[in-house]
């Protein structure tokens, strides 16, 4: 018999309130915090690798620290009873509290009230159409007909005659209830409802675009193209994973995980739903078409597909085309009348997300050499024209979300969003209130500064000697921890937390890491299309991260190209946008097909010159590189023009 033990988990901000769940034993305590409702979240996906999930334990046997524990808290955390909930078994009864407690509200995401309608200028052609027709019941007995023949006999030329079993148990209402008088709607010719009376002024669609930090919606009237209602938040799987590979490795050869995060997706898409139809105070049956992007492996969760070997080489999705469902089987009950339909996916880490950023940028039909990067967790770099277009995925981690960082966070209340440097630190944070964490603007910002004025190296090591030159005010804010240096950002008696928001230089390391990822993969395709930097017409920058960075400090740091200001361009939420195309253009849906057959693939880390590439991204530009950034001897550029050319 299997032995369970009981977890009471206390709330550090609300003396008395418990929760508690049963586990096996051999759980963890992180699967009794999410059995017992508690959103402890586990950015790295269970692998020991970052401190979000570190509880203590309060009372009961302490299990012994694993070395990720002493890896990612220290020995003096290890000693107070601090664990990492995700690698400590459960070995009797106990009580823990998760710490810190969730502290971050108020998230920042992009939406837009702007209609792919109102800027593209496109032909609303969504395929959903009512036709207002009069049939009546049957009422012969000796001629007998069913109640379909008499609804289909008078359905323009062209209907299919096949209905869903929902069609089909509607058909006795609908033609009975306003004395024969009723609407059909059709998708692209099927009969996808049926209502009594006339409802021919309601025909919506809503567009999602899940992003593996954060899921938005926008409200669409098909009808004239208005964008009624935007939605978002935080993606909740992120509690699983903060990264793609995070999410696959949790629910790799798992089916009942792999229900967890799916379950979660469909909640929130329900979620957002109602939020969104709320809002415009309409209902949700007159939804007939979503449209859905995201991610490989987002697209894959959604249907309840496998997602393991997604996440094994050689990468390969399960499925890439084109994809149409009625919402009864995902199943998504909030929009009982929609079809979802899922645009293609280009590669295993070139998903439907990069589809509809090509839909929403038009760079296929650029004559000249354009580049879309989309920054996040996966980014992902689509470059050429017309006529020739290029993708590769660039593996950025979780970092420049806030994730795996000592005191990142993602862009909410109290995160350190803006950093300037002169003889000491000026932040700006977000709501305008005390600092409690640092979110990927200002990593981006502090990075900059941080080598602008002499505190870190362009190599990424802060100062080892030589300190005293610093301003008096900088030099104090240096301190030695169980971790080696950090740089303080805010003190503690500034903060609005019982301790200092800090950088460590494991945090700078993996900035790093992220950065030359997304740097890399835009110079690989450089070299592979054999155009240099100089040849780029636009480097546009997509995504809600893009759009809140300081482009000139992700210049400096080597996140994009060192190319003009004027040629970097924000394209906002690109993914969103282009799901609102295939929203309501079934013309521009049908092209992101042919689209992503045409586009050419490159794997970067089988590339033989991608691991020069990118040691070469993992420096930063000194001050010298960023004030003459545009002298033949930067070595930005001229690394650059080498990798362009194929040279040694």
């Amino acid at each position: 018999m299997v032995e369970t033990f009981t977890v009471t988990f206390v709330d550090p901000e609300k003396e008395g309130k418990e929760r508690r769940a049963n586990v096996e034993a051999d759980e963890t305590l992180l699967d009794a915090a999410h059995a017992a409702g508690i959103a402890i979240e586990a950015t790295c996906g269970l692998r020991g690798r970052c401190r979000s999930c570190r509880v203590k334990i309060v009372s009961g046997e302490v299990p012994p620290a694993t070395i990720q524990d002493t890896v990612q808290l220290g020995h003096d955390e290890v000693r107070e009873n601090f664990r990492l909930a995700c690698q400590t078994k459960v070995v009797e009864n106990c009580v823990a509290m998760a710490m810190p407690p969730k502290s971050e509200s108020g998230h920042q995401i992009l939406t837009s009230k702007i209609s792919a309608a109102e800027t593209h200028g496109l032909n609303i052609e969504s395929g959903i159409e009512k036709h207002l027709v009069s049939a009546k019941a049957p009422a012969s007995e000796h001629n007998q007909t069913a109640d379909w023949d008499e609804i289909f006999s008078v359905l323009p030329e062209g209907t299919e005659r096949q209905i869903s079993l929902g069609v089909m148990r509607k058909i006795p209402t609908a033609l009975r209830g306003k004395g024969g008088t009723l609407t059909a709607t059709t998708f692209n010719g099927r009969v996808i409802d049926l209502e009594a009376g006339d409802t021919t002024e309601h025909i919506y669609g809503i567009a999602f675009d899940i992003g593996t930090t954060s899921i938005v919606g926008s409200l669409i009237d098909l009808t004239t193209g208005e964008c009624l209602s935007n939605v978002g938040g935080v993606n909740p799987q992120a509690v699983y994973g903060g990264d793609l590979m995070s999410r696959i490795a949790y629910a790799q050869f798992d089916e009942k995980k792999l229900a967890t995060l799916r379950a979660r997706a469909l909640n929130a898409l329900s979620d957002f739903t109602k939020q969104a139809c709320a809002e415009a105070d309409l209902s949700a049956d007159h939804i007939y078409k979503m449209v859905v992007v995201g991610n490989t492996c987002m697209h894959h969760v959604l249907l309840g597909i496998d997602v393991s070997h997604v996440g094994l080489a050689p990468y390969a999705p399960v499925v890439n085309d084109a994809i149409v469902v009625p919402s009864s089987e995902l199943p998504l009950k909030a929009a009982p009348n929609a079809q979802v339909c899922l645009l293609p996916i280009v590669a295993g880490f070139v998903g439907a997300d990069t589809m509809a950023c090509v839909l929403a940028t038009r760079i296929f039909e650029s004559v000249e050499i354009r580049a879309l990067v989309d920054i996040g967790t996966n980014g992902e770099v689509v470059m050429g024209g017309k006529g020739r277009l290029m993708a590769c995925s660039a593996p950025a981690g979780p970092a420049l979300e806030g994730a795996q960082i000592r005191h990142g966070m993602r862009g909410a209340m109290g995160a350190i969003e803006r950093i300037h440097i002169k003889d000491d630190i000026t932040c700006t944070v977000i709501g305008d209130t005390p600092a409690i964490g640092i979110c990927g603007s200002g990593l981006i910002d502090a990075c900059a500064e941080l080598v602008k004025c002499g505190v870190m190296e362009t190599s990424g090591r802060f100062l080892p000697k030589g300190r005293e030159k610093l301003p008096l005010a900088l030099q104090s804010r240096f301190k030695k921890s169980a971790d080696g240096v950090e740089f303080t950002l805010v003190d503690r008696d500034q903060s609005g937390k019982d301790e200092a928001v800090t950088l460590t230089q494991q945090d700078i390391r993996q900035i790093q890491l992220a950065k030359s990822a997304i740097f890399s993969g835009i110079f690989m395709l450089l070299k592979v299309m054999e155009v240099s930097e100089d040849d780029l017409k636009e480097l546009l920058m997509c995504g809600g991260f893009g759009n809140y960075i300081n482009v000139e400090n992700a210049v400096k740091i080597r996140l994009v190209p060192d190319l003009p200001m004027d040629k970097i361009t924000y394209a906002g939420n690109a993914a969103l946008m282009g799901a609102q195309i295939a929203l309501i253009s079934e013309t521009e849906r049908n092209r992101a097909s042919e689209l992503a057959r045409s586009i050419e693939h490159v794997g970067l880390a089988t590339h033989p010159d991608f691991q020069d590439l990118f040691v070469e991204g993992m420096s930063f530009l000194s001050g010298d590189d960023a004030n003459h950034s545009k002298t033949s001897n930067n070595p930005l550029r001229a690394g650059g023009r080498r990798a362009a050319k194929g040279e040694n």
